[in-house]
């Protein structure tokens, strides 16, 4: 265990972290940047003198279990998780328990400052962890009841008003390739197990694709939707990848100049002004 070397690691990254990221109350002055020591205790649900001994080098071996809670609570990514295990000696961590579902403060803030562009985030497991007010009106208002997964709606229907008249097809092989890597990732994520025991239960064309192992990267595909009062769409969708947390942003647009981007322009002065982000217990 290279006790110094944890020892700095730890002190950094609490520099490195602001309380309202966290969504922690900023309090007081402090005399130095970043969390209180007794604010990243409480964060891991471990003692402040547990962690402060770890900080000053003069704490026993932490467990498993311990650095995965200061990896929580650190907001560390997977490299930073590993680096974190190495240190303390441990030079395999056990997997992450499941997708994470919650989102980065500069995540929400890029949604907020795209207003012409619909934007939502989804999970490893496809779930709609957040979204914007054009992707909300493109979408649907059931975007707004915070359950929403695509791949679900994809296989299982329950989309709401709009409908998707091309582009099911390659999404169907999209879904399975991402909700394989999935499986492997989370062996242990019961949200995710429920999922996959549904789309089996329910869609034999999911059957079908899931035992072909498709394989598929994550790039920029066009799909045309039936919208209920903007008519037909012809948009396209671009992925943006959130690494540390498994997650992608899809930002969907039309063709310059075209009908669908002046529907969207339409849209969007009709959308809410405000960006919807979905709270989750990791949050």
């Amino acid at each position: 265990m290279a006790r110094q070397e944890l020892a700095r690691f730890l002190r950094e990254r609490r520099a490195a972290l602001r309380p309202r990221e966290l969504g922690l109350p900023a309090g007081l002055p402090r005399r130095t940047p970043g969390l209180r020591r007794e604010e990243v205790a409480e964060l891991a649900h471990m003692s402040v003198d547990y962690y402060t001994r770890l900080e000053q080098a003069r704490g026993p071996r932490p467990s498993p279990r311990i650095l995965d809670a200061l990896a929580r609570a650190l907001r560390l990514t997977p490299a930073e998780r590993s680096h974190l295990f190495r240190l303390a000696g441990t030079s395999a961590p056990p997997p992450a328990a499941g997708a994470v579902r919650r989102v980065r403060p500069h995540v929400a803030r890029m949604l907020r400052r795209l207003p012409d562009t619909g934007a939502v985030v989804t999970d490893a497991t496809y779930g709609v962890v957040a979204w914007n007010p054009l992707a909300q009106a493109l979408l649907g208002d059931h975007l707004a009841t915070g359950t929403v997964n695509l791949a679900r709606r994809r296989f299982l229907g329950g989309g709401g008003a709009v409908r998707e008249s091309s582009g099911t097809e390659e999404f169907g092989h999209i879904a399975v390739a991402r909700l394989r890597r999935a499986a492997d990732r989370y062996p242990h994520d019961p949200r995710l197990a429920a999922l996959l025991a549904e789309l089996h239960a329910g869609s034999e064309e999911f059957r079908r694709l899931w035992e072909s192992r498709p394989v598929h990267a994550p790039g920029h595909r066009t799909k045309t939707i039936d919208h209920p009062t903007a008519g037909r769409l012809r948009l396209n969708c671009d992925v943006l990848l959130v690494p540390e947390d498994d997650q992608e942003v899809v930002l969907i647009t039309a063709d310059p100049g075209s009908p669908s981007a002046r529907t969207l322009s339409r849209l969007t002065a009709q959308a809410q002004p405000t960006a919807e982000v979905r709270p989750t217990a990791e949050a």
